[in-house]
């Protein structure tokens, strides 16, 4: 039998990139997700602190600080446990590069203010893993925007557990099992 793709295709198949992307990024955002849904009142401080959001109405600060979170632990558990792998990569790429972007803004505000080297600014970003080096967290973020861009990409299903529920699925019902054969 030929195999069709490239080396990256193959690799890809093996399923191994995909988990790795999955129990890490899937690992982080449940880990962070939880330690700001934790203490939403906390992390509403950090939410106000980028200054993206209006201040007036509220609610749109107060629902950020409470949806948030949440959405995280949801993309995470999804990826941990390999359903909706797509959405949940495409939605924490997306979140990833806004919370990137803020970051930069609220480092070069700090590093205008301070004579400091760019590397030595540090803060609390509201990540949930108390204060960082702003070099250290810009490289995490790449790395995991590059893990949910992969968990987004990958074609691999293999390890995931919607794979597992759709053989199930087609191995219990005859009319599907069938219409899958042809």
């Amino acid at each position: 039998m030929m195999q069709r793709g490239g080396w990256l295709r193959r690799v890809d198949d093996t399923g191994v990139p995909l988990g790795v992307a999955r129990l890490v990024l899937g690992g982080m955002f449940v880990f962070m997700g939880l330690s700001k849904a934790l203490d939403p009142i906390d992390f509403l401080k950090f939410v106000r602190m980028y200054d993206i959001l209006p201040e007036t109405p509220p609610y749109f600060l107060n629902l950020t600080a409470v949806i948030l979170p949440v959405l995280e632990v949801v993309c995470g558990v999804a990826l941990l446990l390999g359903v909706a792998v797509r959405g949940a990569g495409l939605t924490l790429f997306g979140m990833l590069l806004v919370f990137t972007a803020a970051l930069i803004s609220q480092s070069l505000d700090i590093h205008a203010a301070k004579p400091i080297a760019y590397c030595d600014v540090r803060f609390d970003c509201g990540c949930g893993t108390g204060e960082v080096y702003i070099c250290r967290k810009l490289a995490e973020n790449a790395a995991l925007t590059l893990l949910a861009l992969l968990a987004s990409l990958s074609r691999s299903r293999r390890f995931c557990l919607s794979a597992w529920l759709s053989r199930v699925s087609l191995s219990t019902d005859p009319e599907r099992s069938w219409a899958a054969g042809s």
